[in-house]
């Protein structure tokens, strides 16, 4: 079999279809990829290092994927081979792997975790770590093109690395707890809250058991703790409405204080508030802001395009600054350093999608460390009687949103989306009581006066797909900016319809 690498690259990341289960869609991501990968990686981290490899150690985790297990015994293997000492992690979270990298007792090299976030059961993939943070996409490129290139001259290695196992996320876990009674200077200071977990039967459910408990949380009503690859219950992921109606109505139904979801492998979550209320999104964002801008009364708060206007009025009645930037949790993160580096403050980078970084951590997209920001406030705020959604009450929500993806049906998709874009630019100057946004940073961002809202339209980071989201702060308001898009849409014949 002639083994394909590089179409396995999605951004930062590795993905592929790892079973069969779903018609027509065909394995590309086997255990002899895998090992190949690994290989390239344990290559790239002695080269960056400068160490050889049988002084390196990498941490290999896995999330609840039914392939999950297979896959970590060739990377281990692989690995091993290297002459690396490799520390096998069964179940962990994304974040806690990075993490692995900082805790003293071993201190990784390196880590690689094999999840592929919410997507469907049949698939799976790689995220990596060194000690400096995750690898951005042209590391990717270089790993995947150096594993094709062992493949082709069949390179094999006969060391034996040290393997050894690593209750990490008993480690992450502890490391939590312990943040939490730092900051509250209380062993139990969630004792008489009711808190209850969601972990769609992804990695997350850790967190009720091994931090929410020790700190005296009630939990019963946790639902979906346990790992399942099959995802039986629903899709762990904190932007699926099926998953966040489950939550919520299990909030309610348990008179919780407060509601948690995770996604599969945790770097993202949402809540729910003690009256049901979901905050994600733009409310999640402003959560965040209220609680580290009391800390960093001036700081920037570097979000994705499509975050509301009343986010930003909500941000700036409170001191920040809101700098709205690309999607894609990677460009959110990566702007944020480069504001510190160039003098700007950001402490906080975060997208809609639920991916939140903090500086004081480094800038790592941890679901469990934002909750964890978010229960330290809610156990202080105990105190004085206040919930912790009263935090965001001054946060104006728009009246309608929509989004809508825009199939484009040509193989040379970025080209045409692009072009799609400009005209629409061209289009926008032409029309009364719209104007293009002073600052765009992807696609097109249009502010109507009319609707009293704006539409953005970007093309997707990786698909033949041009996003449009919609918001409006008056009813009708979309379906005045849906009609002006479509009839200008309707001249791309290569366009799906909305």
């Amino acid at each position: 079999m002639n083994l394909q690498f590089l179409n396995l690259q999605n951004g930062s990341d590795i993905r592929g279809i790892a079973m069969e289960g779903i018609p027509s869609e065909k394995v590309n991501l086997t255990n002899d990829h895998v090992k190949w990968i690994a290989l390239a990686f344990g290559m790239y981290l002695s080269k960056k290092s400068g160490l050889n490899t049988e002084e390196i150690s990498i941490s290999v985790g896995t999330d609840s994927r039914l392939t999950g297990p297979d896959l970590q015994e060739a990377i281990v293997n692989s690995l091993s081979s290297l002459g690396i000492t490799t520390y096998t992690c069964g179940i962990a979270s994304t974040p806690s792997m990075f993490m692995s990298t900082k805790f003293r007792k071993h201190n990784c090299d390196g880590a690689i975790m094999i999840t592929a976030s919410h997507l469907p059961f049949n698939r799976n993939g790689m995220k990596f770590f060194t000690r400096g943070g995750g690898l951005d996409k042209a590391d990717i490129t270089e790993l995947l093109t150096k594993a094709e290139e062992l493949y082709q001259a069949n390179f094999s290695s006969t060391k034996s690395g040290t393997i050894i196992d690593y209750k990490l996320i008993d480690v992450y876990a502890d490391y939590l707890v312990h943040k939490i009674r730092k900051e509250t200077s209380d062993i139990r200071p969630l004792e008489g809250l009711k808190i209850i977990v969601d972990a769609g039967n992804g990695a997350g459910g850790f967190f009720s058991n091994k931090v929410l408990k020790p700190l005296g949380a009630k939990t019963k009503g946790s639902q979906f703790l346990d790992p399942d690859g099959n995802f039986p219950n629903h899709i762990p992921n904190p932007e699926d409405p099926e998953a966040m109606a489950s939550i919520q109505a299990a909030t309610i139904e348990h008179d919780a204080d407060l509601g948690i979801i995770f996604d599969t492998d945790v770097d993202r979550a949402a809540i729910v508030d003690r009256g049901g209320k979901i905050i994600n999104r733009n409310n999640l964002i402003g959560l965040m802001s209220a609680i580290v801008l009391e800390d960093y009364p001036r700081t920037t708060i570097v979000t994705d395009s499509v975050t509301s206007d009343g986010l930003t009025d909500f941000i700036e009645s409170l001191g920040g600054v809101h700098h709205r930037f690309k999607r894609g949790y990677k460009n959110v993160i990566n702007e944020s350093k480069r504001l510190n580096q160039e003098g700007t403050e950001s402490v906080l980078a975060i997208e809609t999608s639920g991916h939140g970084a903090l500086k004081e951590n480094f800038f790592l997209d941890d679901g469990a460390y934002t909750i964890t920001k978010i229960i330290i406030k809610m156990a202080k705020m105990k105190t004085e009687g206040k919930q912790i959604s009263s935090l965001i009450e001054s946060l104006v929500e728009p009246v309608e949103s929509k989004e809508h993806r825009i199939k484009i049906q040509t193989e040379d998709f970025k080209t045409y989306g692009d072009k799609v874009i400009e005209d629409l630019k061209a289009h926008v100057e032409s029309l009364d009581g719209y104007s293009i946004a002073k600052v765009n940073y992807e696609g097109v961002r249009v502010n109507s006066e009319e609707a009293n809202g704006w539409f953005l339209l970007r093309l997707s980071l990786h698909d033949p797909i041009l996003p449009l989201n919609i918001e409006s702060n008056k009813d009708g308001g979309v379906e005045k900016m849906e009609t002006e898009i479509r009839n200008f849409l309707s001249n791309y014949k290569e366009l799906s319809t909305f």
